[in-house]
């Protein structure tokens, strides 16, 4: 996967970025942690500068976001109860269950955008129920423009800093994944488990 993302970005300058931080966000397992610290340590050897890879890097990284978003605009809150009354009693899921995460997001969606921004996996994903949620365009674009640039710039700036051991950087960033994942899919099991305890319960 490295010497894949390394040959594009070697090939294709600053649209090898943009595609494949687009790529990225639709695709998250593709890591944006080597292709963001690669792209560091490339304007130590090539013509391509930091700005430029963070430009490209951002506008990628929006590009995704806004196909996710629309995904979910497809997905709103009636078409959500139809598959949870169809699919839901696996999870023990009702419609009320729905309404109470959309109206959370719609509470809190602002932080949660602009914070899930710089955590792995979930930096892309959030841009689903930001879409399905009917979230502000314009206030989804600004937060999702934010977050990538702090993402980006750190990763850009660390791997131009340590030039050819920006591969030290990924390593670290992937015991930082591994971390988030688990975090994850605690919290998920969690969540599931206290449902099931207060339906039992019910």
């Amino acid at each position: 996967m490295q010497k894949w993302i390394a040959d594009i970005m070697n090939e294709f300058g600053y649209i090898g970025v943009f595609l494949l931080i687009a790529l990225e966000n639709l695709f998250p397992p593709i890591p944006s942690e080597v292709i963001l610290t690669f792209g560091g340590f490339m304007t130590t050897y090539s013509d391509i500068s930091v700005t430029g890879v963070i430009a490209a890097s951002t506008l990628g990284s929006l590009a995704g976001a806004i196909v996710l978003y629309y995904i979910g605009y497809l997905i709103d809150i009636t078409r959500m109860e139809a598959i949870v009354n169809k699919w839901g009693r696996f999870l023990r899921l009702t419609a009320a269950d729905v309404h109470k995460t959309y109206g959370w997001f719609t509470k809190h969606g602002v932080w949660a955008v602009l914070i899930c921004r710089l955590v792995p996996l979930i930096r892309s994903l959030i841009s689903i129920p930001a879409g399905s949620t009917r979230m502000n365009f314009g206030v989804f674009i600004l937060l999702t423009a934010l977050g990538s640039l702090v993402w980006n710039t750190a990763l850009v700036c660390i791997g131009s800093a340590v030039g050819a051991s920006w591969e030290t950087i990924v390593a670290y960033m992937e015991v930082y994944s591994k971390i988030v994942y688990a975090l994850i899919a605690l919290g998920v099991l969690a969540v599931i488990y206290l449902m099931f305890r207060k339906r039992k319960s019910a």
